[in-house]
C-alpha cells in the first residue's frame, strides 16, 4: 500500500544553539515507510559525517521513525524542510515548511 501524505511538524523559529526536533509520520503505507528529510530540496544524509555541503551540521536523522533532531541549531540550518515517506509501493511528500534560526 502506497504511503499517504505524511504529517510533518517543523518548528517555526528556534534560537541559535537550541535543540530542534522535526517529525514526519504516516501510518497507511504497507510495508512500513522509511523517511527522508530535505532542506531547500537538498536531501539530508542520514549519515552525518562532516561533509563540506552541510557545514558541521549536528543532527540525527532516524529513517525508521521520521525524526530529525538538530542538537544545536545554527543560522545555516534555516530553510524549507520537507519529508518523503517511501515504501515498496511508492512515496508521498509533505508540504515544505520554513524553519528559522
Amino acid at each position: 500500500v502506497k504511503p499517504m501524505t505524511p504529517r510533518c511538524t517543523v518548528p517555526k523559529a528556534v534560537p541559535v544553539g537550541k535543540t530542534a526536533s522535526l517529525h514526519c509520520h504516516e501510518n497507511e503505507g504497507y510495508p512500513k515507510s522509511t523517511y527522508s528529510w530535505y532542506r531547500n530540496s537538498e536531501p539530508l544524509s542520514p549519515d552525518t559525517k562532516p561533509n563540506a555541503k552541510l557545514q558541521n551540521s549536528s543532527y540525527t536523522l532516524n529513517p525508521a521513525t521520521g525524526t530529525l533532531v538538530f542538537h544545536a541549531v545554527h543560522k545555516g540550518d534555516t530553510g524549507r524542510y520537507s519529508c518523503i515517506a517511501t515504501n515498496d509501493a511508492g512515496f508521498a511528500k509533505c508540504e515544505e515548511q520554513e524553519m528559522e534560526v
